[in-house]
């Protein structure tokens, strides 16, 4: 790591900055930014910064990153403070109705919710704005060891996946496999291709695509949509062969009920003539 310091012009006399840039790793080329007090103490964030100093600084139109003074936001403030004084001194309402900010220390400026419980109230969402939530990366893992039984609490077979399918990520079974596919297919209407990249063999936690199961890339030939419509046809015919046994069988029992009640009449009969 290379390291550089040197006095921070825009914070109290005696403050440093340090620069600390990474030459290997994963993360070569990347630079981290410290402050140093006079007494030597140390602090990693804009936040720490301001607890600090508490009252003897302004720093909200303080760059952490570059260690300057932001004009446009020192602008704006000022502009804003002498119009925040001049209605002050007016008297006029505040009609802004813009959302109320944070007055904290933090690098974004983030706005507070807006609640209300008026009946006729609407919310508006922006599509936009909508993003899917981020997924977990291995969270098939969290279903290892889970098994399913029928209601007579005996253990269920699961399924026999091609051997085209492989998985692939750390402690990856047949059944992480089996449960990352069926969750791909049941929640996303994009196509199943399995990791694409060649490289998450070597580091599936950097190279992992979090929108694909846990599988090597695979293609599916017309050989294989042809055996699995023969699977389909054999099922449905056994379904079929089931189906026409059931039916015969309750039409032989009826018949037979139906014998059985006819020679019942006729021995009540047999039985008043005597």
């Amino acid at each position: 790591m290379e390291k550089k310091r040197w006095d921070c012009t825009a914070l109290p006399k005696g403050w440093k900055m340090e620069e600390v840039t990474r030459k290997s790793g994963l993360s070569a080329g990347k630079s981290d930014v410290y402050y140093f007090s006079p007494s030597g103490k140390k602090f990693r964030s804009k936040p720490q910064l301001a607890r600090y100093l508490g009252n003897q600084m302004d720093l909200s139109s303080f760059d952490f990153r570059t260690g300057k003074m932001l004009m446009s936001k020192l602008n704006k403030n000022r502009q804003r403070l002498r119009y925040d004084n001049n209605s002050q001194n007016k008297g006029k309402p505040d009609l802004n109705t813009s959302l109320p900010v944070r007055q904290t220390a933090s690098i974004f400026k983030q706005p507070v919710t807006k609640v209300t419980n008026h009946p006729n109230n609407k919310v508006k969402t922006d599509p936009q704005k909508a993003v899917d939530q981020p997924r977990q990366l291995f969270w098939e893992k969290k279903l290892s060891g889970l098994n399913a039984y029928d209601i007579a609490e005996e253990l269920v077979k699961t399924m026999e996946l091609p051997k085209g399918l492989q998985g692939v990520g750390p402690g990856c079974t047949d059944k992480t496999l089996l449960s990352a596919i069926a969750s791909a297919l049941h929640t996303s209407a994009a196509p199943i291709t399995g990791q694409l990249s060649a490289a998450v063999e070597k580091n599936p936690g950097v190279w992992l695509n979090t929108a694909q199961p846990l599988c090597k890339a695979f293609i599916v030939t017309d050989e294989d949509i042809r055996k699995q419509e023969e699977l389909v046809y054999s099922v449905r015919k056994r379904l079929e062969e089931a189906l026409m046994a059931d039916m015969l069988a309750h039409v032989e029992e009826a018949a037979n009920e139906g014998e059985a009640l006819k020679e019942e009449g006729n021995g009540s009969e047999d039985m008043e003539s005597v």
